[in-house]
């Protein structure tokens, strides 16, 4: 197969991405801009607004830093799922009717395994346990058998959309991880907070709801609120990262995911990794939190495969699970 290029479309939620990267491989372009909410978290509409208003700007500066143009693309792929039905709309609409336009292929990527694959890419990792923590998705997966398989997953709300909605609460900047963070470095004391981990699954909800009673009580500092809900859901997710690396013997250990930039969860895989004999990873943030690059690169890889979506099935699933798509090209 003669090389070519795919431009890749992300929208899953507040991020729109457009990357351009060749099917050898190198990242030419990863452009993206960030809804960022007036008040409150994430509504559907108004980021699909956003993504919609954008979408021809960041695009042109994806193709002006390439110096290519829209004709040199060879494929287009785009985030089919999971995520935010709006938004997942708003950028299938935008793929559709540039492979209709250009007549070139179009691919539906599953977004978790974009954030698996543009992380094996960047960082060189070949068969990883991945803790996969953003604001939308807490899971640990591993491949095995034409499949990345789920081994732990939050029952309810994810790790990163916890820490945004506890930093809105308190009055912290959007997104709330690296204020959160930055607080916690000058918090000490732990205040009990529900840990909960039930077998190889995490919720959150729970954590939540009392730190944040905490925080309206009054009764503590917010620097150690911050530090303890860290410690709280960091210390869960490590359990159940650890128990899946020592039960699959993965040989690396991937952290990716817009919650993987946290120095103290790096800390805490770096550990895992160590204890288990494995080599620990970590995403470039540019490339672990969503882009289009991720979404750009994994369309290379369905299509080396034969894999292409007619236009009749490109519609979007806001609950595609990673451990339902096939992965023929690490069989």
């Amino acid at each position: 197969m003669s090389p070519f290029l795919c431009l890749g479309i992300e929208s899953t939620a507040d991020n729109l991405g457009i990357g351009i990267v060749s099917s050898e491989g190198i990242v030419l372009a990863n452009e993206v801009k960030v809804h960022i909410p007036e008040e409150g978290g994430i509504h559907p509409r108004e980021a699909a607004r956003h993504h919609s208003e954008n979408i021809g700007e960041v695009m042109n500066r994806a193709l002006n830093k390439t110096k290519l143009g829209i004709d040199d693309i060879d494929i287009i792929a785009f985030s089919q799922g999971p995520g935010l039905g709006p938004c997942l709309r708003t950028g299938a609409t935008a793929a559709r009717a540039i492979s209709s336009y250009l007549k070139k292929p179009l691919i539906g990527v599953n977004h978790c395994v974009g954030h698996i694959e543009i992380g094996r890419l960047t960082t060189g990792a070949k068969d990883p346990l991945t803790l996969y923590v953003s604001g939308g998705n807490s899971i640990v997966s591993g491949y095995e058998s034409g499949k990345y398989r789920v081994f732990g997953e939050t029952l309810d709300i994810a790790i990163g959309n916890c820490l945004d909605t506890f930093a809105r609460a308190a009055g912290l900047e959007y997104p709330g991880g690296p204020a959160i963070e930055k607080l916690a470095l000058k918090g000490s004391k732990l205040i009990p907070l529900p840990y909960v981990v039930k077998g190889m699954d995490m919720s959150f909800s729970g954590l939540l709801t009392a730190v944040y009673n905490e925080f309206k009580s009054g009764k503590y500092e917010l620097a150690d609120l911050c530090y303890s809900l860290q410690e709280t859901g960091y210390s869960a997710l490590g359990e159940v990262t650890e128990r899946a690396l020592a039960h699959t013997k993965k040989p690396e250990l991937l952290l990716t995911g817009g919650v993987g930039a946290n120095k103290r969860l790096r800390d805490i895989i770096k550990c895992i990794a160590e204890e288990q004999g494995a080599q620990p990873f970590y995403v470039p943030i540019n490339f672990a939190t969503d882009n289009g690059a991720m979404i750009a690169w994994t369309g290379i890889l369905a299509y080396k495969e034969g894999i292409t979506t007619p236009i009749e099935y490109s519609y979007v699933n806001p609950k595609w699970r990673l451990d339902e798509v096939n992965i023929p090209w690490r069989i």
